[in-house]
C-alpha cells in the first residue's frame, strides 16, 4: 500500500534541485553570508510579487511577527484583538511584547476573524488589530482600518492570496519549509506601504543599527539568512504557478463529491490552499480510516488559544468562544500540494466516503 502524505515539499523543489545547488555555489564564491546581495535584492523582488513599498527579511515568521508590533508601538499596558483559532505564535508575539491579546471570535464558514466580534472587542487600550488568513484564505482587512486602528497581517500561510499585504498597516509571512513559498530552514518577511514603519523595522533586525556602530533603538537579531534568500529567489517566481496548482487540486476534491460527504472549505477567488481543511463532527472516525489506509491527515489548533496553559492568566473559559471551540473540535486537513496526483485525491475521497458509511457514486 503506497503512503499519501499531507504535503510533499520535495515534490515541489526536486525540479529545481539545478538551480538551488548553483544559487548554493554562488553564494559560497561570493563569501558574502550575511545582508548580501541576494538579502537586499529578494526584498525587493517579493515587495514587487506582493504589489508593497517595501519588505524586510527577517529570521522567521514569529520575529517578523514581534518586529511588526515592536514597529507599531505596542507594549506593556496594551491590547491587541486577534483570533484564538490558530498557530499560538500569533497570540505568543502579542504577549512576548508585554501586552495583551484579545480573542474575538471566528466566522464559522470561513474560519477566519469574524469583523464584527473583533470590533466588538476593541477598548480604550486597543493598539492594534490582528487578523490571520488562515489557511491561505485572504481576509478583506479593510473594514478594520475603519476602526481607526493599525491593522497586523498575520499572512503566515497566506504568500499570494488575492490583496494581502496590500490594505493592511503592516503585514507578515513565514518561509517555514511547509508554506506556500517556503524556504529550505526558517525564515520571515515583513511587509508594508508604510516607509517609515519598514524603516523602523529594518533598524529593529539588526540590533536597533544601521551600521553596528550607532544604536539607535534596542533591537533585535533577526535577518533573513543569505543562503535562504537565495533559495527563495529561486523559489519565488515559481508561486504563482504553484498557487494555481493548489487551487487545481482543492477544485478537483469537489469534483469527486468530498463536499457530500464533509463540509469541505469554500472556493474563492484568491484563495491559496496553505493547507486543504475540511469539517466534520465525525473527525475521529475519518482520520482513523485514513491513517489505517497509509494516507495521513491533520488536525490544527485543536485546544484553541484562549484554552492553552499559558495563556489561562487571560481568565477564558470553556464556551467562552463557541465558534472557535467548534472549528477546533470539527477541523481536519486533507493531502494537498501543488501536482497531488489525481489518483491519490480520488483514493483519499474513497476512504472517506467509506468512513462516514456513504455508498460509492459508482
Amino acid at each position: 500500500m503506497q503512503k499519501i502524505p499531507l504535503v510533499d515539499v520535495r515534490a515541489e523543489y526536486e525540479p529545481l534541485i539545478p538551480r538551488l545547488e548553483a544559487a548554493f555555489r554562488e553564494v559560497l564564491e561570493q563569501a558574502r553570508l550575511v545582508r548580501g546581495p541576494n538579502y537586499w535584492a529578494f526584498q525587493e523582488e517579493a515587495a514587487a510579487q506582493l504589489g508593497v513599498r517595501r519588505t524586510v527579511g527577517v529570521a522567521n515568521g514569529t520575529d517578523a511577527l514581534v518586529l511588526a508590533l515592536d514597529a507599531l508601538g505596542v507594549g506593556p499596558g496594551d491590547e491587541v484583538v486577534c483570533p484564538a483559532f490558530t498557530f499560538y505564535a500569533t497570540a505568543e508575539a502579542v504577549a512576548r511584547r508585554g501586552a495583551t491579546p484579545v480573542f474575538a471570535e471566528i466566522d464559522p464558514a470561513t474560519c477566519n476573524l469574524d469583523l464584527e466580534d473583533a470590533a466588538a472587542k476593541v477598548s480604550e487600550r486597543t493598539r492594534a488589530i490582528l487578523p490571520v488568513h488562515l489557511f491561505g484564505r485572504p481576509l478583506d482587512v479593510r473594514p478594520l482600518l475603519e476602526l481607526g486602528l493599525p491593522v497586523l497581517e498575520d499572512a503566515a500561510q497566506a504568500f499570494g492570496a488575492a490583496g494581502v499585504a496590500q490594505h493592511g498597516t503592516i503585514a507578515t509571512f513565514s518561509f517555514y519549509p511547509t508554506k506556500n513559498l517556503f524556504c529550505l530552514g526558517d525564515g520571515g518577511l515583513v511587509a508594508t506601504n508604510d516607509e517609515e514603519l519598514a524603516e523602523r523595522v529594518q533598524l529593529l533586525s539588526f540590533h536597533g543599527s544601521r551600521d553596528k556602530a550607532a544604536f539607535d533603538a534596542v533591537g533585535y537579531n533577526s535577518r533573513l539568512d543569505e543562503l535562504q534568500a537565495a533559495f527563495l529567489r529561486v523559489f519565488l517566481p515559481e508561486l504563482p504557478g504553484w498557487n494555481e496548482a493548489r487551487r487545481e487540486a482543492a477544485r478537483r476534491y469537489g469534483e469527486l463529491g468530498l463536499g457530500e460527504l464533509v463540509e469541505i472549505p469554500p472556493d474563492e477567488p484568491g484563495h491559496v490552499y496553505h493547507l486543504y481543511v475540511c469539517r466534520s463532527p465525525e473527525r475521529e472516525a475519518i482520520r482513523t480510516a485514513l491513517a489505517e489506509a497509509g494516507i495521513a491527515s491533520a488536525a490544527y489548533y485543536t485546544t484553541p488559544l484562549h484554552l492553552q496553559p499559558s495563556l489561562r492568566y487571560l481568565g477564558y473559559e470553556p464556551g467562552s468562544l463557541p465558534a472557535t471551540e467548534r472549528a477546533a473540535a470539527e477541523n481536519f486537513s486533507l493531502p494537498l500540494w501543488p501536482g497531488i496526483p489525481p489518483e491519490a485525491q480520488e483514493r483519499v475521497v474513497d476512504v472517506v466516503r467509506s468512513a462516514v458509511g456513504v455508498p460509492s457514486r459508482a
